[in-house]
C-alpha cells in the first residue's frame, strides 16, 4: 500500500478529470463530480483517501437515467415497434457488453483512478469496470448539468450502431413471439438444436434446427449458435405468417420428422 499526502491525491484527482475533460471534450462546473466518477474503488482501498468517494453510487444512479433516457429515445425513435422489441432493443442498448464499448470509444478506462494491483491485472479493460464507469460518467453528467447533457453524449454513441442493435431486437423479437405462437397453436416450446458447426474456431458458421412438436419449422445459419437460432426463429415466424389464413397450416417441408431433444447448458438444444 502506497501513502501520498491528501493534497498530493487531490492534485492527482483534479489533474486526471481535466486531462479526461481535454480528451472527450465533455466540461463539467463541478470538477469534484467528474473526479469521483472516475474513482475505482481499489484506488481508495490502495491510498485510504478517505476524502475521496468511489464511483459506485455515481454508478447506481447513471444506470437508472440511462434505462429513462434510453427507454424515452426508443419510444420516439420508433413509434410503430411493439413492446417487446422495444424491451429487447433496450436491453441490447443498456447491456454491460454495450456500456463498455461506449467506455472504450471514449478511452474512459485510461482515465480512471485505479489501484495498482487492479490495473496490472487488466482493470482497465475489464468490460464490468468500463460498463460501471460509463453508468458513474452519466450519473455524474446529469447531476452536474441535466438530461439534455447526457442525451447529446449517448445520442453520438448510439446512433452509428442503432442499426446493428435493431436487426438483435428483431431476431430476439422473432423469438418471443414464436414461442407465444407455438403453444397458443401446438401448446408447445420451441427447442433449438444445433445441427452443423463448420469453420476453423476463429470463424465458425453455425446452423441451427428450430423444432416444434417433432418438426423442423425453421433452419438458421450465424457465427454464434445464438444469432443461428435467432435465425431459424425468425425464419420458422416468416412461414407461419405466410400461412396464417389456411385453414390448416402445412408442415413445413424442410427436413424428416426429429426425435424428442432436451436443452444443453448453453440453452441450444441437443438430440435426446
Amino acid at each position: 500500500m502506497f501513502q501520498e499526502s491528501p493534497r498530493s491525491r487531490a492534485r492527482v484527482a483534479l489533474e486526471g478529470a481535466q486531462r479526461f475533460e481535454a480528451a472527450s471534450g465533455l466540461l463539467f462546473r463541478d470538477k469534484t463530480l467528474l473526479q469521483r466518477a472516475l474513482t475505482h474503488r481499489s484506488y481508495l482501498n490502495e491510498t485510504r483517501y478517505l476524502l475521496q468517494a468511489d464511483n459506485e453510487r455515481l454508478e447506481f444512479l447513471g444506470d437508472a437515467v440511462l434505462d429513462f433516457i434510453v427507454g424515452e429515445y426508443l419510444y420516439h425513435r420508433f413509434p410503430e415497434m411493439r413492446e417487446g422489441m422495444l424491451t429487447n432493443l433496450r436491453a441490447a442498448l443498456v447491456r454491460e457488453e454495450t456500456l463498455a464499448a461506449f467506455a472504450v470509444q471514449l478511452n474512459l478506462g485510461q482515465h480512471l483512478l485505479m489501484g495498482r494491483g487492479e490495473a496490472e491485472s487488466g482493470g482497465r479493460e475489464r468490460p464490468a469496470t468500463l460498463c460501471g464507469a460509463f453508468e458513474a460518467l452519466v450519473g455524474a453528467l446529469y447531476l452536474d448539468q441535466d438530461l439534455e447533457a447526457v442525451k447529446t453524449l449517448l445520442f453520438a454513441l448510439v446512433e452509428p450502431a442503432l442499426p446493428e442493435f435493431v436487426d438483435i431486437a428483431a431476431f430476439k423479437d422473432a423469438k418471443s413471439r414464436l414461442q407465444e405462437w407455438s403453444q397458443n397453436t401446438y401448446r408447445a416450446t420451441p427447442r433449438y438444436h444445433t445441427a452443423q458447426a463448420n469453420g476453423p474456431d476463429h470463424d465458425k458458421q453455425f446452423t441451427v434446427h428450430v423444432v416444434i412438436a417433432g418438426h423442423v419449422w425453421g433452419i438458421g445459419q450465424g457465427r454464434s449458435k445464438q444469432v443461428a437460432s435467432m435465425d431459424a426463429a425468425a425464419n420458422a415466424l416468416a412461414y407461419a405468417e405466410a400461412h396464417q389464413y389456411d385453414e390448416i397450416i402445412p408442415l413445413p417441408d424442410l427436413l424428416p420428422p426429429q426425435p424428442d431433444e432436451v436443452a444443453d447448458d448453453a440453452g441450444e438444444t441437443v438430440d435426446g
